[in-house]
């Protein structure tokens, strides 16, 4: 019998160079580059994964870099923005480290009780850095990347939660609350919805005037929530299919597998299994320190590689942090 999502697995934008998205997440934010991939559905773009030491689900953003695509634009109907979670005393570091390195940063707000600053990545990803308690962090179980730029006091702890512009708001909280999210409350335009884990539970529904959006660089493709375990995926599918949902296919990601699912407000979710991180998944190989491809693209790795930049992964600067 499938189970509810405990909470958020990833979020997945797009960005145009991946080299600058490598330096701003990384070197910025101070993000483990967990996995340097490609892009399954476009070998010929990278697909970058930033998360906590280990890239545990409810820690990861990933990226597709389309380094010819055009700028997005954020509407409807996509996942607005991007929120990730920061012990509550650090926001003042964050906001004077963000300033420091010419990034404009909006708030702290009072957001539901809790403080939040605004900001966006080069490709202009709206992002969101929001002051969590240190018992709700102690609960979530996560260990930043301690050999960042970052020192381990002030750095992001994972994901907290999206912001989703929807065509149909009531008919995304509907999908929410099928997946086992919890209505929780609501303040002018933003409901918001919490699932029942311990890391990565926020959606907040807009219900606010905007225009359509475009995909493209700038913008979230989807978001993914946690499920136990494949054949839990089946009995999603079964589910969604049966009620006319846009659904696909159970997928093989290598790290984990998962199914897609457009809902009748236009959000994109991805349904992905649990693992204990996605390094984990990947034997001996560092993080980040070279191309990973799965076997069924390692016969085009000399193709690949001689299509993709090559990266540099920023060095850590004490005396930056």
């Amino acid at each position: 019998m499938r189970s509810d999502t405990p909470g958020l697995h990833h979020v997945t934008g797009i960005v145009g160079d991946a080299q600058t998205a490598v330096d701003f997440y990384s070197g910025m934010l101070g993000l483990r580059l967990v996995v340097r991939t490609v892009n399954f559905e476009d070998i010929l773009q990278h697909h970058l994964y930033f998360g906590d030491a280990a890239g545990t689900p409810g820690t990861v953003l990933t990226h597709f870099a389309d380094p010819y695509g055009e700028s997005g634009r954020v509407g409807h109907p996509q996942i607005g923005s991007v929120a990730f979670v920061v012990p509550d005393g650090a926001l003042e570091y964050w906001r004077d480290r963000l300033v420091a390195h010419d990034v404009a940063v909006s708030g702290p707000d009072d957001r539901f009780g809790e403080r939040v600053i605004r900001f966006a990545d080069p490709a202009g990803t709206r992002l969101e850095l929001v002051g969590g308690s240190s018992e709700r962090i102690d609960a979530a179980g996560v260990d930043p990347w301690i050999d960042g730029p970052v020192p381990a006091a002030n750095a992001i702890r994972g994901l907290y939660g999206v912001s989703t512009l929807s065509i149909n708001p009531y008919a995304t909280a509907s999908t929410l609350e099928t997946l086992g999210f919890e209505y929780v409350t609501e303040r002018d335009d933003r409901v918001r919805y919490r699932a029942s884990g311990a890391r990565a539970t926020v959606v907040d529904v807009l219900d606010r005037e905007a225009s359509f959006g475009r995909e493209g660089t700038g913008t979230i493709h989807h978001v993914a929530v946690r499920v136990d375990a494949e054949t839990d995926l089946y009995e999603w599918r079964e589910l969604f299919d049966d009620r006319g949902y846009d659904v696909s296919r159970v997928k093989d990601r290598h790290f984990f597998h998962s199914l897609y699912v457009r809902e009748p407000g236009g959000i994109l979710f991805e349904l992905a299994t649990e693992t204990d991180g996605l390094a984990s998944s990947r034997g001996s190989t560092p993080a980040g320190d070279s191309l990973f491809l799965p076997e069924w693209f390692e016969r085009d790795r000399d193709l690949i590689e001689s299509q993709l930049p090559e990266l540099t992964l920023p060095e850590t600067d004490v005396g930056d942090r």
